[in-house]
């Protein structure tokens, strides 16, 4: 993980973004973390991105594993 000055990043962009496909890059402010930026070397990278980053899906996601908890899943043999 690099860590990167905000004014160097404002000054360079698209060079951090190229950084960003292959490890995130933590911009500082003030020698302290204030974000980071994560780059995507496909499409597919970015929708697997807004997936795993959706408070609708991990919702989902988390009650589909409760109900197998209780035991109310399909066990796949059945699909």
């Amino acid at each position: 993980m690099k860590k990167i000055a905000l004014s160097e990043v404002k000054d360079d962009l698209s060079r951090y973004l190229h950084f960003a496909e292959k490890e995130q890059v933590v911009i500082t402010r003030h020698g302290k973390p204030a974000g980071v930026l994560i780059g995507f070397k496909t499409e597919d990278g970015w929708l697997d991105f807004r997936l795993e980053n959706d408070p609708r899906f991990l919702q989902r996601r988390e009650k589909a594993r409760d109900n197998i908890k209780a035991g109310k899943g399909i066990r796949l043999e059945k699909v």
